[in-house]
Order: structure tokens, then C-alpha cells, then sequence
């Protein structure tokens, strides 16, 4: 079967790898965003699923907005695939643009649909505390997240798995998952199931200031907050007027009558502080300007005291 592949950031490089090598897959080409700044110097940079394609002399398509872009909308035509499989390409895909495949779009998201529709549900789930996520490939429509589904992949969320291992573990799902789907499509094995919309949720993207803790909220919110915002934006608090992110925590199950933000325990183990039920460990910090440390050595560093808050 042929296919095109529409995707942009390194989750979706896996998958990608694994339908090159398929003997039964041809793809045809990639389509990805353009070239943009990244890292700490802004340099122009491909995207990990352009580097793939290059390495590997497949022809590569980067529409500022494929919507309008007739040429690429033309040569898109012109290869004729059985598939288009798209995985957080970045841009919505118009009704021309899904019509073209001999057989159908196919999206890979990152939740069990319709819950966490959207933009960020791997780490949504996390936020949210769910203990159970997975993975879905549905049938592409202009909706968002909205089509039929095809097949669905559960998987278990640990008590303290943070964003990073989440997207390591849908990353070892994704690709078996995907050509499982192409070819139950093809040999019409697998017969798509409408979602039920009345209970779908969204996943909308986290912003900066998502990463602000307050501790008044109780101690697994505040764990749940530090897990799922790992990659971005990051947990933060204050202290004496810097700024600390907060890499690491635990949730202790354990009552206070401190008030929250305080500093309760300093040791090899961590800093407990009081949150607005129970106890928060930090673990692992990176303060203003520097490193990953422990947070028991960044204590040491600043002097930290019992008693002491955060959040100031």
C-alpha cells in the first residue's frame, strides 16, 4: 500500500520508522511543517520527521498552510495513495485534502477518544490523574479528533510517570498499532465505529503560567501538576524572590497544620512542604540560572529552614 505521512515532531518519528520498513508499505512522501528557530539560539531547524525523509530519499512537502496550497494539494494527487496517516502534523487538514487518498485519512491520537480531544492529551491525562490512557487511530473527517474509530490501545499510567515516560511508552505502541489499522482497512477487517460526541472532552495546550504552583491545592494535584508538565511548561514555585522548577515530587499521604508552602522536613529524601492537604516531596530541582540538582543540595545552597515558604 502507499501512503503519505503527515507528522512534525519527534513522537511521531517511531511510527514513521517502522511503515518505512514495512515490506508491504511505500512511502511515497512526508508532509511536515516548515523550518523553524529552535533551541537556545534560534537556529533554523528540520523537523525530526524531514531529517528521516532526506536520509532516506523520500520526497518531502512543507506547506505553510496546506489548505492553500494548490501546488502541493496537486503533486499530493498526483502520487495517488491508499493512505494518508497523519500524527501531530500541526495544521488542519481541509475536505480536498482528505478526499484525496484512494482509501481514507487516518489519525494517530494520543487518548482513548472522544476523551481528551485536541491538542495535549498525553499529558492532560496526567494532570488529570487518570491511571488509564492509550492510543486510537480514527478515521480523519473535518472535525477535530472527531471521526470514526478504528482501533484503540490502552495504556496503564503509573503513580508517579511523568510526561516524558508517557510519550516513550505511546511511542512503543504507536507504530504496530498504525499498520495493524492500514491493513485492516485495506482488507476491510476493521469497520470504523462512530464516537459518541456528547462524551468527548478537550485537551487544550498548556500555557506558561500552567506552570505556577499554588499550594493551597492538596499534594497530588501539586504531584500530578509536577509530572505532566515536565516537558513544558514546567512546575515552578517562588523563593525569596527567584524562581525554582520543580523536576521531581512525590505525593506523601501524610496531615499538617502548617500553613501551605511551608517547609515541614529537610533531608536526603527531599523537602517536604505543606501543601493545602497533605505533603509534597520535591526531589529534584532546577533553580534560576542553573542545573538539575537534588533538592537537598539546592537547600544547602540557600540555606533553606524549617519553616521557611514557598511561593513568595
Amino acid at each position: 500500500m502507499k501512503i503519505v505521512y503527515f507528522a512534525t515532531p519527534k513522537i511521531a518519528l517511531s511510527t514513521l520508522e517502522y511503515l518505512y520498513n514495512q515490506d508491504d508499505v511505500e512511502v511515497a512522501a512526508v508532509v511536515t511543517q516548515p523550518d523553524r528557530p529552535a533551541g537556545r539560539g534560534h537556529k533554523i531547524a528540520m523537523s525530526p520527521i524531514k531529517e528521516f525523509a532526506i536520509s532516506h530519499n523520500i520526497e518531502v512537502f512543507q506547506p505553510e498552510k496546506i489548505k492553500e496550497d494548490k501546488q502541493c494539494i496537486e503533486k499530493l494527487k498526483e502520487i495517488n495513495p491508499d493512505f494518508f496517516v497523519t500524527f501531530a502534523f500541526g495544521q488542519i487538514l481541509s475536505q480536498e485534502v482528505l478526499d484525496i487518498p484512494k482509501n481514507s485519512t487516518i489519525n494517530l491520537h494520543g487518548s482513548l477518544l472522544p476523551k481528551y480531544r485536541g491538542a495535549n492529551p498525553i499529558f492532560r491525562a496526567i494532570l488529570n490523574g487518570d491511571t488509564i490512557t492509550g492510543a486510537t487511530t480514527m478515521k480523519t473527517d473535518i472535525g477535530m479528533d472527531t471521526g470514526d474509530i478504528c482501533l484503540v490501545e490502552k495504556i496503564n499510567i503509573d503513580e508517579d510517570m511523568n510526561g516524558i515516560e508517557l510519550v516513550e511508552k505511546f511511542e512503543q505502541i504507536s507504530p504496530k498499532l498504525m499498520y495493524k489499522t492500514l491493513k485492516g482497512l485495506l482488507n476491510n477487517e476493521i469497520k470504523p465505529i462512530p464516537q459518541n460526541s456528547e462524551i468527548a472532552t478537550i485537551a487544550k495546550k498548556f500555557k506558561k503560567q500552567d506552570g505556577i504552583i499554588d499550594w493551597s491545592k492538596n499534594a497530588k494535584e501539586l504531584h500530578n501538576q509536577v509530572r505532566a508538565m515536565i516537558i513544558f511548561p514546567t512546575a515552578m514555585t517562588g523563593f525569596k524572590g527567584k524562581s525554582i522548577k520543580i523536576l521531581i515530587a512525590k505525593n506523601i499521604e501524610t496531615s499538617h497544620n502548617l500553613t501551605a508552602g511551608s517547609v515541614l522536613a529537610i533531608n536526603k529524601d527531599g523537602i517536604d512542604v505543606a501543601a493545602g492537604e497533605k505533603i509534597l516531596r520535591i526531589i529534584s530541582v532546577k533553580p534560576e540560572g542553573k542545573g538539575e540538582m537534588s533538592a537537598y543540595a539546592w537547600s544547602n545552597g540557600v540555606g533553606l529552614k524549617l519553616g521557611d515558604k514557598f511561593g513568595e
